[in-house]
């Protein structure tokens, strides 16, 4: 537990209006509770538009919510554990991991232990410090589902540097995807902005309007009976962004159930989508790094059904 005051500022866009102002906090103030958020509401420590509101107050597009919470603030449990996964590449400033599918990156809601964050300090200790104290080393992420490539940052130098090169979108990111379907381009470029579902709020969607900006570049390797085997590679990072792009080209990734559709994806095991190529450059020497990582065996026996016939 600590005592120190998190201050905070936040312009309501359009597609969060109408939510509740302590289910909005709650979403965007990481490591604190609700109860500890509705107090500060109640206190009038949190003002929307200068003026105390009520925790049931609904946010209306350009409203300013702003204030701080100077009470303890929740720390999410990170006892190292032993967690599985696989090191490419290990550096005194940094890693290059494979993480499998099904394991969490960080603590979350609904997921306070046996995250990736658990395994790493299992291993690496020293990386307490680096980052947010919640999220120690991460400087990306992917899906709990999507299996592949991560780099982690293992100095606080090195932290700051692999940031950087993350938000100007100088990483270059190539992911392998099963989808339904056959598309007959040989390729494309989406360019769709990404934003919050209006109805279901644990969902991405196309937002034209209020989404923010994302490009997604596909292109297709190989063609089964009523899947493709496609590489995608990402010019931004938006949340589930691989995942909505496809959908709403018409092909969704097989085995993905929050966005397929109705499409059968009882034979998948997951949603087979896998990053397997990071370039970056090196935190200290600036050279280009490049590392990847094989399909795993689920995603791998999946094909070979398809190549024979069987799925």
């Amino acid at each position: 537990m600590n005592t120190d005051a998190q201050f905070f500022t936040f312009v309501i866009e359009d597609h969060c209006r109408d939510v509740r102002l302590d289910q909005f906090l709650a979403r965007n103030l990481g490591g604190l509770s609700r109860s500890r958020i509705t107090a500060a509401i109640k206190a009038a420590s949190i003002t929307v538009n200068g003026e105390p509101e009520k925790p049931g107050y609904r946010l209306k597009a350009g409203d300013t919510v702003s204030g701080s919470i100077e009470h303890a603030v929740d720390q999410p449990d990170l006892e190292p554990q032993d967690i599985d996964f696989t090191v490419l590449i290990e550096e005194k400033s940094f890693l290059v991991l494979a993480k499998p599918a099904g394991l969490v990156v960080h603590p979350g809601s609904g997921n306070k232990a046996h995250t990736l964050v658990h395994g790493l300090l299992h291993r690496y200790r020293d990386l307490h410090g680096v980052g947010t104290d919640d999220r120690p080393g991460i400087v990306h992420r992917l899906d709990k589902d999507t299996s592949g490539v991560m780099i982690v940052a293992r100095t606080p130098q090195a932290h700051a540097h692999l940031m950087k090169q993350f938000k100007d979108r100088t990483v270059d990111k190539s992911y392998l995807a099963l989808i339904h379907g056959r598309p007959d381009d040989p390729g494309g470029r989406i360019v769709a902005p990404i934003g919050r579902h209006p109805v279901n709020r644990q969902k991405m969607a196309i937002r034209e309007q209020s989404g923010r900006y994302a490009v997604s570049v596909w292109k297709r390797l190989k063609t089964y009976d009523r899947h493709t085997l496609v590489e995608v590679s990402i010019e931004t990072g938006r949340t589930h962004q691989i995942r909505v792009h496809m959908a709403d080209l018409g092909f969704p990734v097989a085995g993905d159930r929050v966005y397929g559709g109705r499409r059968d994806n009882s034979r998948f095991p997951r949603q087979l989508l896998h990053s397997w190529r990071l370039r970056f450059h090196h935190p200290e020497t600036g050279q280009l790094v490049q590392a990847e990582a094989g399909l795993p065996k689920d995603f791998q026996a999946i094909l070979d059904e398809l190549e024979e016939g069987r799925c």
